[in-house]
Formats: structure tokens, C-alpha cells, sequence
């Protein structure tokens, strides 16, 4: 972590632009001098705050391509290649990660997936999804509601712990979200989901969209899948599952019992970009009917239209922005200069490290753990008060070594450390 303080980059350039083109070994320069003076190092052995941001040559390569074709890809006649390479990625990576066949485009359903820019992005798409076809079936039920009427009734669902996306997801979208009180092993479980829709309905409130999160970004916990689908699939309630940081280790088959009931999701939710060695941005997503999403964010003026429209997706339909990049690249030189198998070593490393350093706070009377290990992630603290933690991470990160992050659940101070760096060894 730099020593800078806010506002330290100002006095070291120019007031204004330069007049005249300076030379490349100028501006090379000032590259050490100005930027890597005041950069956190997030690829560095010691950095294990947050998640890990992935990186690694055949991505920073294929970025580099994509910057060179230069092309903006919201539709198929806009560079087929670059909605045509995403299809298919997006099925070698849902078949990596044992994705029922209805979510993916290979199947000759509707299902499919998309790169969107965050995990933030794509709870924000589901739920847009969600509230477009909620909105239509209530209608259709009751033609004498207006949109203001249905709006003021919905309700979405989360973990307590799930990210604060989520929350923000409901903000954007106009409608109100609720987070539950997760059970004792801080997951979301089907009868606490029940209870809290029972108790909306009799207000007069409609449920319509739920979060579950596989791998909480305070402790990594997995809400119960398969209890939360049960209720959703009962009631015809959209299911959003955000597995954004440990969805990389399903392409691990010993993984994937913590996404047992994903086939009662609407649309699924995980980041290359964290986990499996893909540069930011690159957050894949599947839905099994895109169609909800095509028809909240439709808008086509004449000058979008194509000849070909109706035959491929049109991306710009499945995302907010317009413009996209073209982001299949990196997955594709990721997944053919690694392979699976490579990747799965570089997951299963990582986990082995985390029970490494669990093995060492085991031996260590003074630590306890906050929460069991499963991925790459050892929630921990010292054995005490919340001051005496507060005042340890003090000291870790006042010695510029290693960076560390706290986190807080049910007025408990616990630490994190995350496996982050592809360069982290035992020793």
C-alpha cells in the first residue's frame, strides 16, 4: 500500500495539458514518478485484503487485442466476432462450472449467458429482469393496476450479509429489498425466506426477486441453494444467484455441493475477473430466459437495426450501457493457454494455502476462527475484545508488509485474509 496521502498526485503534473506532443520517454517516465508512486499493489504475494483481482499474461494480451480491434460490439452486425466469441465462451465456461444445460446458448433454448462489466451490474440486470416480468403478470391479473401501484408493492430478498450491491440493485431499481436475518452459521436457509414472504404478503406486499449468495464477501458463506429455490419456484419468483468471488472453484468438481439446486435459478452470476486469472473486467453471467431482460431494457431506434437482428443476440439488450467491449478474448486465451486443468491447480492451490494459514492460527492458542474455510478466504481473531483486534490490524497494516481488511458481523471484529496474488507460495 502507498505512504501517499489525498491529493498528492496534483503538484507532481502540469496545471494544463501540454500545447505540443511530448515524447514517449517522457511521459514513460513520470509513469514510476507520478502513477506507480501511489498504486496498491493487488498482484503482490503480500496482499490479502478484499478478493483478488485476477491477472495474468494470455488476458493482458488479449486486452491488449481488444484495444487494437477497437471495436463497440451492442450489436451482432457491429463486429460479429465479438458477439459470436462471447456466446461460445460463455458455454465452455458454464460447462466448466457443470451449469445445467438450460443456461446455456449450446442447448437450443433461449438460455444463455453474457460478460457484464461487475457481479454489481448483473444483480441489477436480474432484478430489472425480474420486476419487467412481474409487472407483466400482474397486469395481465389485474389491468386496473398502474405501474406506480405495483412498484409501491414489490419486494426483493437477501442475506443480511449479501454484498452491498444488492441493496444498491434495489435503490436503482426503484423497489424495496429486505435483508434477512441469516441462521447461525450466518446462511439464509428456505424457512426464514418463507417466513419473511408470508408475513409481506399479508401487508399487501408482492415478492418478486431473491438474492442468494454463494460466498459471502464478509466471511464467504453459502446461503442453502436448494431450500431458497423450493420457496422461489413455489411462488414464480425470480432467483438470482451471486457467486461473484467463489464461482471460480465450481470448475473444481469437490466444489460444486455448494451450488447444489442452481437448476431452480433464473440466472447465475460469477467473476473470471477475481478468481480465475481473467484482467477486470469480465463478470459472467447466464439467464435462462433473457428474454425478460431483452424486453425491460428495449429500446431500437432505426439506426441500431440490422438485417441479421433476431438470428444472434444483440448484447446491448442483455446490459445497461450501450457499448461493450470485447471482453470473449481474455476468456478465450485464458481458458486455451491454461487449460482447465491448469486452472484448477491455480483454485486448489490458493484453498490449500488458506488451510495453511488456518493450520497455524490452530496452533496458536491466542487466535480463534470466526469461520470455517472453504475457499481461499480465513475469517480469524485474536481471542478478546474487539479493541484488541481493532488495535492488531492497526499494527499489520502500519508496517506496510502486508495488507490486510477488517470485517464486522453481529457486532463481532474479525479479520480477513484472502489468498489473493497467483505469486503467494507456502514458504
Amino acid at each position: 500500500v502507498p505512504s501517499v496521502k489525498p491529493g498528492y498526485l496534483r503538484p507532481l503534473v502540469p496545471e494544463q495539458a501540454p500545447q505540443e506532443a511530448e515524447p514517449w520517454t517522457a511521459v514513460m517516465a513520470d509513469i514510476e514518478r507520478v502513477v506507480m508512486s501511489g498504486v496498491t499493489h493487488w498482484q503482490s504475494p503480500r496482499f490479502h485484503a478484499y478478493f483478488p483481482t485476477a491477472n495474468s499474461y494470455p488476458a493482458i494480451v488479449a486486452d491488449m487485442l481488444s484495444g487494437a480491434i477497437a471495436c463497440i460490439g451492442f450489436t451482432w452486425i457491429a463486429s460479429p466476432a465479438c458477439t459470436e466469441l462471447e456466446v461460445v465462451m460463455l458455454d465452455w465456461l458454464g460447462q466448466m462450472l457443470g451449469l445445467p444445460e438450460q443456461f446455456l446458448a449450446r442447448s437450443g433454448g433461449e438460455g444463455g449467458g453474457v460478460i457484464q462489466g461487475t457481479a454489481s451490474e448483473a444483480t441489477l440486470v436480474a432484478l430489472l429482469g425480474a420486476k419487467s416480468r412481474t409487472m407483466q403478470k400482474l397486469k395481465e391479473e389485474h389491468p386496473e393496476w398502474s405501474d406506480t401501484d405495483i412498484l409501491g408493492k414489490l419486494v426483493g430478498y437477501c442475506n443480511k450479509q449479501a454484498h452491498s450491491s444488492v441493496e444498491r440493485a434495489g435503490l436503482l431499481g426503484g423497489v424495496k429489498l429486505r435483508s434477512l436475518q441469516p441462521d447461525d452459521k450466518r446462511r439464509l436457509r428456505g424457512d426464514i425466506l418463507r417466513k419473511a414472504m408470508e408475513e409481506d404478503i399479508s401487508k399487501g406486499l408482492i415478492p418478486f426477486y431473491v438474492v442468494a449468495t454463494l460466498g459471502t464477501t464478509s466471511s464467504c458463506t453459502f446461503d442453502d441453494l436448494d431450500e431458497i429455490g423450493d420457496v422461489c419456484n413455489e411462488r414464480g419468483i425470480w432467483l438470482h444467484v451471486d457467486a461473484a468471488y467463489a464461482g471460480s472453484a465450481f470448475i473444481c468438481p469437490e466444489y460444486r455441493h455448494l451450488m447444489k439446486g442452481i437448476e431452480k435459478a433464473d440466472s447465475f452470476n460469477f467473476n473470471p475477473h477475481k478468481w480465475m486469472l481473467v484482467n477486470f473486467d469480465c463478470s459472467a453471467m447466464w439467464l435462462k430466459q433473457p428474454r425478460w431482460i431483452v424486453d425491460a431494457f428495449n429500446v431500437d431506434p432505426l439506426y441500431l437495426k440490422h438485417d441479421q437482428q433476431g438470428s444472434a443476440p444483440d448484447y446491448r439488450h442483455w446490459q445497461i450501457p450501450l457499448g461493450r467491449r470485447f471482453r470473449s478474448l481474455k476468456l478465450w486465451f485464458v481458458l486455451r493457454l491454461y487449460g482447465v486443468e491448469n486452472l484448477q491447480k491455480h483454485i486448489r492451490k490458493q484453498i490449500a494455502l488458506a488451510h495453511l494459514f488456518e493450520k497455524l492460527l490452530a496452533s496458536d492458542d491466542r487466535f480463534e476462527l470466526f469461520e470455517e474455510v472453504t475457499m481461499g478466504l480465513v475469517c480469524f481473531r485474536l481471542k478478546g475484545s474487539n479493541e484488541i483486534n481493532e488495535e492488531l490490524l492497526r499494527r499489520i497494516n502500519g508496517r506496510g508488509k502486508i495488507h490486510l481488511v477488517p470485517s464486522k458481523i453481529d457486532d463481532v471484529y474479525f479479520l480477513r485474509l484472502a489468498i489473493c496474488s497467483r505469486f503467494s507460495e507456502d514458504s
